[in-house]
């Protein structure tokens, strides 16, 4: 049998397996090995291609990415095709008739100081025609052009001379009449939306208002005159509204996006300004830098080896604090994604389906068998991780996501059906059922497609998927002898295989010492059963107690579950020499195991499964044959129990010799007699080196017993043959 644990023997892992900053070193050889791996997949395809070039391959972006360029210019499109929004103003009408009331109202002050100006002259009376001429201040022209000047520019500049003798000569009741026959019809118009092109319907509309009045001619026409320039537009473009409007029409359209997998030039189409434009978008012309998708793994990686770390530091596994159960699990996450890397080269034979022939469960098989199962599952998600990405060339994504779901269920499907069984019925099982999810996979995968495949096709995806379960056990199982001979793990399959009754130094015990045989399978099954209940190693514990006694097998004879008819010959033996010959067989034991190179764990339950006991019946033997024997010579040397396996075996085996050797055991004398045991080791500080609790001991001695009850349970006494009641006629 090889050494499995020669790494742990190995001066260079000695040395540095203890540093503080071996984990981080795993962790970052880890990140660096998925990166290396990786790297290529992510690489950018730069195409050395110019505007005006023909291409020469159909090329497709390999990314989703939005062509903003393209989007703005279609958003002003969308903006400049909404129409102005035209409003009613209506407080435009109330502005005209305060500028026609401003009107009136200047020719009313005019006349009244035309008046103010007449009585003055009156007042002078006749002193002389040269100081009368001198008097007058204002002519006809001069009164028009202060009346002018008092109106508004946009009414004043427009109206006819006429207008404004009219007004002057009106009386007071005709421009009261005037002002309201005006204003109503302006009123009245500009309560109707005027646009810019309706502005003279809107002033003949106004006039004819005004006409229908009954006054003189020359009062018609200046109302008519006064009508026609107090009509403005009032039927306006709203900037505000009409700016609104179109930032809703720019912002209603949607993005244009270069979308992943789109074929953006066909081969030999001539490659324009606007279509080179789109193969720089999507990143694969010369301008573009490879940092940024590198960048991108890289930070991928970073945070999937955080997690690990996290994970593995509060996870209830080995790895919490075995740095070489650590580094067996980052050499198979290494192996693992090695082969998943060659098999992505399978893809250039352009075969439907052939890279689901990939053993990926093969690596959660291993861990699972060689760690534990929690382990394995965390591996499945990093491998899946890592498959998406290395089985990429299919799709013009960085990451298959297809092939990433492949890769986890087969892992996950992997540590559901693991067998720890190394025969070859239950590996076949196995693999048929990671064969079977691998299809179930494959087939959801198609469906989900929804694209129509040809049954031949469908055969391949089937086939490969079905290989790819059988594979992966195949290549586990073959790994398996490797990684537990060179890491020190103790696996369940090898634990199996060394309880085989044919092992040589089981038949050995068989043969030479049939005793403590049974005495050895007895103590296998309460050993397994207690620390099965404190979730120990249950496995480890029984096979550990099929070899804890093999040092007896020197001198069978000297043990009493090997005294059949036979003379104890520890009665012609001193007390002393006796006590030596016992205390020497867990020794002999652990240097019989380690000639045939047994693993650690089961050396170590050999050695230590009598702690540093008292051999108290030799002790006081010795104290009655007037002797003064020192303690410490009839103690076993040790050491005590590392392991809660160790501790249990140590207990069983006791439980077990002290039970046979009682006369008409009862369940109550058998309980009394385990929890002496199990306090006399406590106390005795039997457990001091492993990390058995209080509670722990409890349930031992509580399985301990149940396993006994069914073992020593009560029999019914059968009369002798004479006593029988004889039949009748006898």
């Amino acid at each position: 049998m090889a050494d499995r644990s020669s790494i742990d023997q190995q001066k260079w892992w000695k040395q540095i397996k203890d540093h503080p900053y071996i984990r981080f070193i795993l962790f970052l050889t880890a990140g660096l090995i998925t990166f290396a791996l990786l790297f290529t997949n992510t690489a950018p395809e730069n195409l050395d291609v110019e505007t005006g070039e023909v291409s020469p391959e159909d090329i497709r972006s390999p990314v989703t990415v939005e062509d903003r360029e393209e989007t703005e210019r279609r958003q002003q499109e969308a903006a400049g095709s909404v129409e102005p929004v035209y409003s009613l103003k209506s407080r435009y009408a109330d502005n005209q008739l305060e500028r026609l009331n401003d009107v009136f109202q200047s020719v009313r002050l005019v006349q009244l100081e035309i008046r103010e100006q007449e009585g003055e002259l009156a007042a002078v009376g006749d002193e002389g025609a040269e100081n009368s001429e001198e008097a007058e201040l204002w002519t006809r022209a001069e009164q028009m052009d202060e009346l002018r000047s008092r109106f508004s520019p946009e009414i004043g500049e427009q109206l006819e001379e006429d207008t404004f003798e009219t007004l002057l000569d009106a009386s007071s009741e005709e421009l009261q009449n005037m002002q309201e026959t005006v204003g109503s019809a302006v009123y009245d118009v500009m309560s109707e939306e005027i646009g810019l092109n309706e502005v003279t319907e809107a002033r003949d509309s106004a006039e004819s208002r005004v006409r229908a009045a009954s006054v003189r001619r020359t009062m018609e026409d200046a109302m008519a005159d006064l009508a026609r320039h107090s009509i403005t537009p009032n039927y306006m473009i709203d900037e505000e509204a009409t700016m609104e409007a179109r930032e809703a029409a720019a912002e209603e359209v949607d993005p244009v996006l270069i979308r992943e997998g789109e074929l953006i030039v066909e081969e030999g189409q001539v490659i324009t300004s606007e279509i080179y434009n789109q193969l720089n978008l999507a990143g694969l012309t010369e301008e573009n830098s490879a940092l940024v998708p590198f960048s991108g793994l890289a930070l991928i990686i970073t945070l999937l080896m955080v997690m690990l770390s996290q994970y593995l530091s509060q996870a209830n596994t080995s790895l919490k604090s075995n740095n070489t159960h650590l580094l067996l699990f980052v050499l198979i996450y290494t192996v693992t994604l090695v082969i998943m890397k060659l098999t992505s080269l399978l893809q250039v034979y352009d075969v439907e389906g052939i890279v689901y022939i990939v053993p990926a469960a093969a690596g959660t098989l291993l861990a699972g068998m060689l760690l534990q199962k929690r382990a394995a599952l965390f591996l499945s998600f990093l491998l899946s991780v890592a498959a998406g990405v290395i089985f990429n060339q299919q799709t013009t994504a960085v990451m298959d996501y297809s092939y990433m779901l492949y890769v986890f269920f087969s892992g996950v499907a992997s540590v559901f059906f693991l067998n720890k069984s190394n025969r070859l019925s239950y590996m076949l099982k196995t693999g048929t059922l990671i064969a079977a999810v691998n299809l179930c996979v494959v087939a959801a995968l198609l469906l989900l497609k929804g694209l129509p495949l040809p049954l031949a096709e469908t055969g391949f995806y089937a086939g490969f998927a079905v290989a790819g379960g059988y594979a992966s056990i195949i290549l586990a199982v073959g790994l398996l002898p490797f990684f537990e001979a060179g890491f020190g793990v103790l696996s369940a399959s090898k634990l199996i295989e060394l309880s085989n009754p044919n092992k040589p130094l089981l038949r050995k015990i068989l043969l030479e010492a049939p005793g403590t045989y049974h005495h050895s399978v007895v103590v296998a099954n309460l050993a397994e059963g207690a620390c099965e209940a404190i979730g120990a190693n249950g496995l480890l514990a029984r096979v550990g107690a099929y070899y804890h006694d093999i040092g007896k097998t020197k001198k069978p004879q000297y043990f009493i579950e090997n005294q059949l008819k036979m003379a104890n010959p520890h009665d012609r033996t001193p007390p002393k020499k006796s006590a030596e010959i016992i205390i020497a067989h867990p020794y002999d034991g652990a240097e019989m195991l380690k000639k045939e190179r047994m693993p650690r764990e089961i050396i170590d339950i050999a050695e230590q499964h009598h702690g540093t006991t008292l051999l108290k019946y030799f002790y006081f033997k010795a104290k009655e044959a007037g002797e003064e024997p020192q303690e410490q010579e009839y103690r076993y040397p040790g050491p005590k129990a590392s392991s809660k396996e160790s501790a249990v075996v140590g207990v069983a085996d006791s439980v077990e010799a002290a039970v046979r050797s009682m006369q008409a055991p009862t369940q109550q004398k058998i309980e009394q007699l385990v929890k002496k045991i199990i306090n006399d080791r406590l106390e005795d500080g039997q457990f001091d080196e492993c990390d058995l609790t209080l509670k722990e001991l409890h349930i031992v001695y509580t399985s301990i017993c149940e396993t006994l009850k069914g073992t020593f349970h009560s029999r019914i006494d059968y009369p002798e043959d004479d006593k029988l009641p004889k039949a009748e006629g006898k």
